[in-house]
């Protein structure tokens, strides 16, 4: 289903918000110095669907630019590979680098030296550590990235592509496609979807003989469309012909991600909520908490109440219209969550059984790096051994870094806790932290070295990243 927990600790964690500018067209305004007013249910406003998709198609053109001008403000947004550093199906490479711009005249640092107060009022917070709009954010619901949508196209001639908006990051900052998929049940077979992207048209075939009856079920169910918010049959929907919906598995490609993203349901006003980016459903038997906010404290509650608040952007009212499926809790919530929970972490050929590096196996660098997790840099706090999670919600207060603002539509408030979420394979799962405001693993550690002030040397910072490729 989708997600939604937040990747915390040195791959991501909540409690992270921030705004320093008001974008317009990319041009800095008044900041918005008082919370936006909004309702809690949707209004119920029956239009015109022709002149709704005109409106949105003649203003899609702005409303990307407005995306690309903030994008291209915080980042590098430039492929730089790293050399050698594959992700887990071989098929591409993991992008190396810090993509988050500084503010002029200060290093990292510089920077990391610096109290939030300090930070805060000399309005040095980098662009790239606040939190990242929606592309859309007034309207929200999910956005897939081009991929997912030729190949579903392809497959089932089902239409993910919206005419409002479209998706922002470029592919080589997302993760491989289609990536593999491992299961728990049958570790010896590796990749089962044998470089193929499971759909309902071909979930079968592939499949047939791995898994049992109840976890065929259940793919049956993640791999199966229903109504949504922007895709429904309706005329309050953002494509262009009625659809039959979305399937959990368009977010969470073979149980994994492609980084689609949509907003959390948990919050209100609209200019509140914040961009929520897939995590990969890899592990899920060992989580004991889901949703970023919710704490839900079962996947099967997690996949029931999925149906009921993001799919619908947390609004039962409207979902009523549009063909709210509620799944049965025993015939099909059950082998949903089953099969959700065989989701296996690619192979670590350097780890030990204990989650540890084998010292005859790793690097120098690396070795360091897993010294630095451990101890300097806090990152075991959240995230210990074997797993790389706690199951509990954490709270940054990144907030103490920067003054609240409007950035794209966003009100930039503080998140409270949110959920950490496992580093295992996490090379495999960029962008990073809840809103994907991270771009690479790199941009991660710099941006817990100022949160928490660990202090870490250029060469700490290096053998981080490096250890945590191996996870």
């Amino acid at each position: 289903m989708r997600r939604r927990a937040a990747i915390l600790g040195w791959a991501g964690l909540g409690g992270l918000c921030g705004g320093l500018l008001l974008y317009g067209m990319g041009a800095a305004q008044a900041p918005q110095t008082q919370p936006p007013q909004g309702k809690t249910y949707f209004p119920v406003v029956e239009q015109d669907f022709a002149k709704v998709r005109a409106d949105d198609q003649a203003a899609k053109p702005t409303v990307m630019q407005r995306q690309r001008t903030l994008l291209s403000e915080r980042y590098d947004l430039a492929n730089r590979p790293a050399q050698g550093v594959m992700m887990s199906g071989g098929r591409k490479a993991v992008q190396q680098g810090v993509r988050v711009k500084l503010p002029g005249g200060v290093t990292w640092e510089q920077l990391a030296s610096m109290s939030a107060d300090e930070i805060r009022e000399k309005d040095l917070f980098p662009r790239g550590f606040l939190p990242l709009p929606h592309v859309k954010h007034a309207t929200g619901g999910m956005i897939f990235p081009a991929f997912e949508i030729t190949e579903i196209n392809k497959q089932e001639g089902r239409s993910l592509e919206r005419f409002d908006a479209d998706f922002d990051l470029p592919d080589h900052l997302l993760p491989e496609f289609p990536p593999p998929m491992f299961l728990s049940s049958r570790p010896e077979l590796g990749d089962v979807s044998r470089g193929q992207l499971l759909t309902i048209r071909n979930y079968f075939a592939i499949l047939d003989g791995i898994l049992t009856p109840v976890q065929m079920e259940g793919m049956r169910l993640l791999l199966t469309p229903f109504p949504q918010q922007q895709f429904n049959q309706t005329d309050d929907r953002k494509t262009d012909v009625q659809s039959l919906g979305v399937t959990c598995l368009d977010c969470h490609s073979n149980g994994h991600t492609n980084a689609a993203f949509h907003q959390t349901p948990d919050i209100r006003p609209q200019a509140a909520r914040f961009r929520i980016e897939t995590v990969s459903l890899r592990g899920m038997f060992n989580q004991l908490i889901h949703g970023s906010k919710r704490s839900l404290r079962s996947v099967e509650d997690f996949t029931e109440f999925e149906q009921r608040t993001a799919y619908f952007d947390g609004d039962h009212v409207i979902a009523a219209k549009k063909g709210l499926n509620l799944p049965d809790r025993a015939s099909q919530v059950a082998m949903m969550a089953q099969m959700q929970n065989m989701f296996d972490f690619p192979p670590s050929p350097k780890m030990t059984v204990l989650g540890t590096l084998d010292p005859a196996k790793a690097t120098e660098e690396e070795r360091l790096g897993q010294e630095v997790f451990f101890g300097k840099g806090r990152c075991a706090t959240c995230h210990p051994a074997p797993m790389y999670l706690d199951n509990q919600m954490h709270d940054l207060r990144v907030e103490r870094f920067y003054k609240s603002q409007t950035i794209n539509d966003m009100w930039i408030h503080a998140d409270g806790p949110i959920k950490t979420f496992t580093l295992r394979g996490i090379k495999d799962s960029p962008p990073y932290l809840h809103d994907g405001r991270l771009l690479t693993l790199e941009d991660t550690v710099e941006f817990f070295n100022v949160v928490l002030g660990v202090q870490l040397t250029p060469r700490e910072k290096a053998a981080l990243v490096a250890f945590m490729r191996q996870l």
